[in-house]
């Protein structure tokens, strides 16, 4: 008999149906006369309800199906009798694909994620690490369809690359070289000429250098994949490995870039509500029970925007009004988390879009604005069109920032950041041969995702998270 999925088993009212299901146990109860197995498949967060009648089957049979065991039952389609459901299977027969035996590490409740986290190629089978799983599936659905309703592109952008995007070095190096007998010049410096592409290479941080050079043919072009970053950070909200979406636009302007970013981001969370309400109704009730609400709240409110200079001036009037925080905001600072969440969560109460930063704590890639900003009446030094989406919980979820498209002043930059560039002749071109005002963002997948499901911790929102001393399955 051909099987049924779940989720389309718990949807069917053909009661009296003969029907087969296979998937995985989740419980096992018994009483004197009859047995029941709530069986799951994954495509679902509900389960099925196997009812065994148990003088049709053999004792023996039934003491070996423990949570975890993989089934295949055969059965009729019944009216459920119990509370919470519509169906369940009157079962026939069982065939016992794999056993579990007691060790299985998640069968107990109860367990913490960082426990969970050890047996992360178990820890899928789970209702949490399943619903997450299938909104991670969604929300990758909802960026493709987003941008091409938009009618961009979607660019693959290589993953080995020769450039450091952001120019801070943290890349892991890509080399067939033997590394216990490395040639050197005669200055000490590691020669790469015999290495397998003759130069030295590393994993991308990004795939925004190469995507502007898509949108400079295209129009509009997305990417979404891998990236990689060597930063030592062991925190909730860092990966070394993790999947960024990167939209490059050419002809757009700030306040456009600003409406896109929020229209995207409203777009993903209300096909979270739309396409996976079962799996964020069982995240509101057992992780965050303000998920609901919180999201439902992004899609229907105006996101701020919000001038840096604008932002240092609330932090400082908090900070005379008794506030603290562990770090400076000062204007010229690079915001801690603690600042952004200060003014999504207390002031504004809504998403931010912060704008208009000092140029010396962002890329050399920004354009600078036209007018010096003055801060609590003083003038500032330069600043860029950059922007950052900040979230409740989050704090940043997505940067962007208009390019700056003058060869000049870009190449000005790069001399001034003292910016290795002889790689860099490619990316240059643009701004020779036709260059054209364009801007784009950043959003890293994994941020998205914690926002969504309400998860705290980014490791719990990837199947096989690669941090620091970790790089287990």
């Amino acid at each position: 008999m051909k099987r049924t999925k779940v989720i389309d088993i718990l949807k069917s009212t053909e009661f009296g149906k003969d029907v087969c299901v296979k998937g995985w146990v989740r419980t096992h109860r018994s009483s004197k006369a009859v047995d029941f197995i709530a069986l799951n498949d994954g495509s679902t967060i509900n389960n099925v309800q196997l009812v065994c009648d148990a003088d049709k089957f053999d004792a023996e049979l039934l003491k070996q199906i423990t949570t975890g065991a993989c089934l295949c039952a055969t059965g009729k389609l019944v009216e459920s009798q119990g509370k919470g459901q519509t169906s369940e299977i009157q079962c026939e027969n069982i065939e016992i694909y794999g056993l579990c035996g007691a060790d299985y590490p998640m069968q107990k409740k109860g367990q913490t994620f960082e426990y969970m986290r050890q047996y992360a190629h178990l820890r899928l089978r789970t209702n949490t690490f399943g619903a997450i799983m299938r909104i991670r599936h969604n929300m990758a659905m909802a960026i493709h369809t987003f941008f091409h309703n938009k009618g961009y592109f979607y660019f693959h952008t290589p993953l080995i690359t020769a450039s450091d995007c952001e120019g801070a070095g943290q890349m892991f190096q890509v080399t067939t070289k033997n590394l216990y007998n490395l040639k050197k010049d005669e200055n000490g410096q590691i020669m790469y000429d015999d290495d397998f592409f003759g130069k030295q290479t590393s994993l991308t941080v990004s795939g925004q250098l190469e995507g502007e050079l898509g949108a400079t043919a295209l129009g509009g072009i997305y990417t979404f994949g891998p990236t990689f970053r060597a930063e030592n950070s062991n925190t909730p909200r860092h990966l070394a490995e993790f999947w960024m979406i990167e939209p490059e636009i050419a002809f757009m302007d700030l306040d456009e870039l600003m409406d896109l970013e929020e229209e995207f981001i409203k777009y993903c969370v209300q096909w979270a509500l739309d396409n996976c309400k079962d799996d964020l109704e069982f995240l509101n009730k057992m992780i965050d029970k303000g998920l609901l609400e919180r999201l439902q709240g992004v899609v229907n409110t105006e996101f701020v925007r919000l001038p840096y200079t604008k932002g240092i001036e609330i932090l400082q009037e908090a900070i005379k009004g008794g506030k603290k925080f562990d770090y400076p905001c000062n204007w010229g600072d690079d915001l801690a988390s603690e600042h952004e969440r200060y003014l999504v969560e207390e002031h504004f109460k809504k998403p931010v879009i912060m704008t208009n930063y000092p140029k010396e704590i962002k890329a050399f890639y920004m354009k600078i604005d036209a007018e010096k900003p003055v801060c609590m009446g003083k003038e500032m030094e330069e600043t860029v069109q950059g922007t950052d989406v900040l979230f409740p919980q989050i704090g940043e979820i997505i940067g962007g920032s208009v390019r700056e498209e003058s060869y000049d002043k870009l190449m000005g930059e790069i001399e001034r950041r003292n910016i290795p560039m002889k790689d860099m002749a490619w990316y240059l071109d643009t701004r020779k041969y036709g260059s054209c005002p364009h801007a784009g963002f950043g959003l890293g997948f994994e941020r998205l995702i914690l926002f969504v499901t309400g998860m705290q911790n980014i490791r719990d929102v990837i199947p096989f998270p690669r941090t620091p001393n970790n790089a287990e399955f």
